[in-house]
């Protein structure tokens, strides 16, 4: 099993940034590509980045491509969302998620986290 506890959600202006954490334990999270999600309301989940554990290859969605980075902590078993240049429909709930890269990259995990929201006002 894989855990995943997200944090650093909250409510930003257009134009700012926010850092999303995803903390993972577990037997063996670190042969995962983990990456993050978003669900708008009414709308359906979406990948946004992806980073593997080995190698530090990074994927991302086209609408958030030079705006958010991804990057890991290999001693802290924590990966991060910065996201910079926030705007309105950047609004979601953030999820952290674990998983094959293939699984991944084609829009789905083996472990969730719990979510962190995210608002971004005009």
């Amino acid at each position: 099993q894989v855990q995943l506890v997200e944090s650093g959600g909250g409510l930003v202006q257009a134009g700012g940034s926010l850092r999303l954490s995803c903390a993972a334990s577990g037997r063996t999270f670190n042969y995962y590509t983990m990456g993050w999600f978003r669900q708008a309301p009414g709308k359906e989940r979406e990948f946004v980045a992806a980073i593997d554990w080995s190698g530090g290859s990074t994927f991302f969605a086209d609408s958030v491509k030079g705006r958010f980075t991804i990057s890991g902590d290999n001693v802290k078993n924590t990966v991060y969302l910065q996201m910079n240049s926030l705007q309105p429909e950047d609004t979601a709930i953030y999820y952290c998620a674990a998983g094959p890269r293939r699984t991944i990259v084609a829009g789905s995990s083996n472990y969730w986290g719990q979510g962190t929201q995210v608002t971004v006002f005009s």
